[in-house]
């Protein structure tokens, strides 16, 4: 087996679910986090980080309590995709929770102990990343819940890729609290406010399939195989010429949340994606000439002569 294909194998481990057959996850009345005990409580093993060819795994480890964030696991997860993002060998990340579900949001017992000294200041989000803005593309592999914080976390994400069986929804509604990792300003942003209020408003639960339907999931796959489908997918767009994507990346976010006007929007995208053209990076398809090999690096294959 090659090492290409051990590295696929144990991706796809880390996807699999124990009960393949069920029809999905039920939270506990109550809070939407389990009692179950810590075996760390330092943060330093509650984030998972692991680099495969391009591509950087990192997945919230807090099984027993449904993956939700606490202080310590906010702080290393942010950590994590600090040192993603300044990794010039690192190109798209994976964001996962181990155990069977994405994330049920903030640890509210630790609220309900001692409030979080940082609640109180704008710096960084409650959830770890959230008010970070990573140059780079990251995908959610979202299986079992991804409520409150975790739908925040989600949606922080560029992409998700949602099993047939999770679940989203602002669960936080039912508890008094607020959303305050940017689920109020990328929710409206992805599914319009007519969509997004009905979800903030009745913290209702959202399936998989009206997930895709609103266009909140991007991709929808079996049980079992978030990870690894997104995997794949990372694998899709590290194909394409870095530069040129991430130049449209930027303009994308820009024109949706930081432009104040369409000739705003128009500018940053010319000043912005012209330096690439003028680099003369892969993007700039030439006419004809273009070999096989130039086709599946992501370059469009060049075209037969016209009929003359």
């Amino acid at each position: 087996m090659s090492s290409l294909q051990s590295s696929m194998k144990a991706v796809f481990a880390l996807g699999r679910r124990t009960l393949l057959g069920s029809a999905g996850p039920t939270l506990p009345s109550g809070s939407p986090c389990s009692t179950q005990a810590e075996k760390t409580k330092d943060g330093q093993d509650t984030v998972k980080v692991e680099q495969l060819e391009g591509i950087t795994l990192i997945g919230i480890n807090r099984p027993g309590k449904r993956n939700c964030i606490n202080t310590p696991t906010a702080e290393a997860l942010l950590k994590a995709f600090q040192e993603f993002d300044a990794d010039e060998s690192a190109k798209v990340a994976v964001l996962y929770g181990n155990g069977g579900n994405f994330c049920a949001g903030y640890d509210l017992k630790e609220v309900a102990e001692d409030v979080p000294t940082s609640l109180g200041l704008y710096g960084r989000g409650p959830m770890g990343p959230s008010r970070f803005e990573s140059r780079k593309p990251v995908i959610a592999a979202v299986e079992g819940f991804a409520v409150a914080g975790g739908l925040e976390l989600a949606l922080w994400c560029d992409l998700r890729v949602v099993e047939e069986t999770a679940v989203m929804g602002v669960y936080c509604r039912r508890f008094g609290v607020p959303l305050l990792d940017g689920g109020t300003v990328r929710l409206p942003a992805i599914v319009g406010l007519g969509r997004a209020l009905d979800l903030i408003l009745t913290g209702r639960s959202i399936g998989a399939k009206e997930a895709l339907e609103w266009g909140l999931a991007n991709r929808l796959v079996p049980c079992g195989t978030a990870i690894g489908q997104s995997f794949k997918l990372a694998q899709e767009l590290i194909k394409f010429p870095q530069e040129c994507m991430l130049a449209d990346r930027a303009s994308a976010y820009n024109a949706t949340f930081s432009a104040k006007s369409l000739q705003e929007a128009l500018q940053y995208e010319h000043e912005n994606g012209c330096p690439v053209v003028l680099k003369r990076e892969r993007c700039v398809i030439p006419a004809v000439g273009l070999s096989s090999q130039d086709g599946a690096r992501g370059a469009v294959p060049a075209r037969a002569a016209p009929d003359t």
